[in-house]
């Protein structure tokens, strides 16, 4: 009788000490598997060691976490294993720009991004028909007051529990996150933040950009915390602009570079490709 073969992601993080990798080749030898993918890193400022690892297999992922228990109780590992290209589940959040929106249900759809959102989230309605194009559920919140960022936020939970979601999106969702919120929900939910040379806050930052003379804008992708546009970086580009660009034009070229850089840190996050080492991010690419 032949044995399918699985394939699964392991990702941990454990303090830095002697014999971890021995110990994980050694119980993917003795699981009869195979390492298709291995990258590690320590860190000399948390005194951490990270690895992925890419793993094929005849046996269940359930058998094989049996046998790996033990390990990972022996060098105090933070793990997570899951299928190869397993479909995250997602939920986005946005307001009226649909840029990043766009390019995120675009690549889902062809299968470019490992990704699956049953359904979008907003606080206005703008929206509601590219959604609709992608055949996305659409559900809106105005929000005017703390009661309503209170009640949209309690919908979003629950909506979160319910459909096990793992990842929350903010595709230019224009409303600050309570601090419960973040505390909740730390290390899943990822934003987009234009980032100019120098930075402009406030309304209109590609007019202020344009007045201003910037030669570079780019974009940041990175996880939300309590601390606004603080928290650890996922990934950052940056495009040169020249002095002709019209404001039109920096808004086109911003607008390009903030859906690159969200998909990205998306795709990463999907995959299993991103760690948390306090404020900074490993990102095993």
């Amino acid at each position: 009788m032949t044995t399918s073969t699985e394939h699964w992601v392991l990702t941990f993080v454990c303090p830095d000490q002697k014999g971890i990798v021995h110990a994980i080749s050694g119980a993917v030898v003795d699981a009869g598997g195979n390492i298709t993918e291995s990258q590690q890193f320590t860190s000399e400022d948390t005194g951490r060691f990270f690895m992925r690892l890419q793993i094929e297999a005849s046996i269940t992922k359930s058998d094989f976490e049996k046998q790996f228990e033990q390990i990972a109780e022996a060098f105090q590992l933070e793990y997570v294993l899951d299928f190869v290209d397993r479909p995250m589940r997602t939920v986005v959040l946005v307001t009226k720009a649909d840029h990043c929106l766009n390019d995120l249900l675009y690549r889902q759809r062809a299968g470019q991004l490992p990704i699956t959102a049953p359904k979008i989230f907003g606080n206005r309605d703008d929206l509601s028909e590219l959604a609709s194009f992608f055949q996305v559920d659409f559900e809106s919140h105005p929000i005017n007051n703390a009661a309503d960022k209170a009640a949209f936020e309690q919908r979003l939970r629950e909506f979160i529990y319910e459909e096990q979601i793992e990842l929350i999106v903010l595709a230019r969702y224009m409303q600050i996150l309570s601090q419960e919120f973040c505390e909740e929900f730390a290390g899943k939910i990822i934003n987009i933040h234009h980032s100019f040379l120098p930075g402009f806050k406030g309304a209109n930052p590609y007019a202020q950009a344009h007045a201003r003379g910037v030669k570079l804008i780019g974009a940041t992708a990175h996880f939300v915390t309590e601390d606004l546009d603080e928290g650890p970086i996922i990934e950052q580009n940056v495009t040169r602009v020249e002095h002709s660009a019209s404001k039109q034009h920096l808004v086109q070229i911003g607008q390009d570079v903030e859906s690159k850089t969200l998909t990205q840190a998306v795709r990463w996050f999907a995959e299993h490709r991103v760690l948390l080492d306090g404020q900074r991010t490993i990102i095993f690419r």
